[in-house]
């Protein structure tokens, strides 16, 4: 539900100049007293709103939040229907998965500052500090096969890659299957989960959960991934926080495209994945996902991507394979 802070904020944020508290007042419905509870309330989170006689509002400058109204400014209301913005939550991809088995429909969107037990693959968990990262789960409703699905993950990759482009005008490689870095180090992650009718094996739902870091410093990192794992602002060491609003915004477009476009435009994304992907042509160990953690890692060579987003691989016995699943990971000479 958009509060009417929510409503204020973002008319503050898509509006040059000033805005009188009148003309927020007819355009929203509301009365003036609430607009000025609004604006007390929005100074109180860190708002810099100026007001002056006979002129109005004018924000300022404000801070890097995630809130429903600061994506407001950015996306429409209609879309915003069906996006949840939340300060805090265990996991953005268990909620959406219990709001779709509920019968969200396609779209639906959950994202919070924050998650306390937040996931990626393989059973591992995933730092979501508060007011840092994007942290994000996205609903499809396929009707295609459970066989091609596995596409969708790379797509997602692709989505992701295209919205850092566009926002921050920089271009994330991604290593496969589905991690997205800058000079070499993970900003990004992305775990999929599906849902199937076992009777008739048909899909039911797919949640692509994304966790982006943003606007980390080093501190947020634990210890042992601080040489692997980074954040957009520190590789692109901008001094300002990265408005993670237009990100998101950004992402949300990105998502809805391959919402609508898939499977049809697969040689679409299948050109963006290879023309990003890093791990083609480097050394590499590979385990099988089911027994990462005890499996003897067959090491060899990354020679391509094929037709099914599967990576080929020439091992050091002379055999190839191409893989669609497993742990890869690069080998650092």
């Amino acid at each position: 539900m958009i509060s009417t802070k929510d409503y204020v904020i973002s008319k503050l944020l898509s509006t040059d100049g000033y805005i009188s508290g009148e003309s927020l007042s007819l355009e929203l419905g509301i009365s003036r007293a609430a607009v000025n509870s609004a604006v007390k309330s929005l100074r109180n989170d860190g708002y810099d709103i100026e007001s002056v006689t006979n002129r109005g509002y004018h924000l300022n400058n404000h801070p890097d939040l995630l809130t429903t109204g600061e994506v407001l400014a950015l996306i429409s209301e209609n879309r915003m229907q069906t996006i949840n913005v939340l300060t805090e939550v265990d996991s953005t991809n268990k909620m959406l998965k219990d709001l779709a088995y509920n019968g969200a429909p396609e779209g639906t969107v959950v994202m919070s500052d924050f998650q306390t037990a937040g996931r990626g693959r393989l059973g591992r968990t995933f730092a979501s500090p508060k007011g840092k990262g994007i942290y994000i789960s996205y609903l499809l409703r396929p009707t295609t096969s459970p066989e091609i699905i596995s596409k969708i993950t790379c797509w997602s990759a692709v989505a992701v890659r295209n919205a850092i482009l566009r926002t921050c005008n920089i271009k994330p490689s991604i290593k496969w299957v589905n991690d997205l870095q800058i000079n070499g180090k993970k900003i990004c992650g992305i775990l999929t989960e599906m849902n199937i009718e076992s009777e008739i094996g048909t899909i039911n739902s797919v949640v692509i959960g994304i966790g982006i870091n943003v606007n980390n410093d080093l501190i947020d990192f634990p210890e042992e991934i601080r040489d692997i794992a980074s954040s957009i602002r520190l590789e692109t060491n901008e001094e300002t926080p990265i408005h993670r609003a237009s990100l998101v915004a950004t992402l949300i477009d990105e998502l809805d495209k391959l919402c609508t476009s898939f499977p049809d435009a697969n040689d679409k994304y299948l050109e963006q994945y290879r023309e990003s992907c890093s791990t083609v042509g480097l050394d590499v160990s590979v385990v099988s996902a089911h027994n990462h953690t005890s499996e003897i890692p067959r090491l060899g060579t990354a020679i391509g991507i094929g037709d099914d987003f599967s990576l080929q691989v020439i091992f050091e016995d002379g055999h190839s394979e191409c893989l669609s699943s497993g742990e890869v990971s690069v080998i650092r000479r």
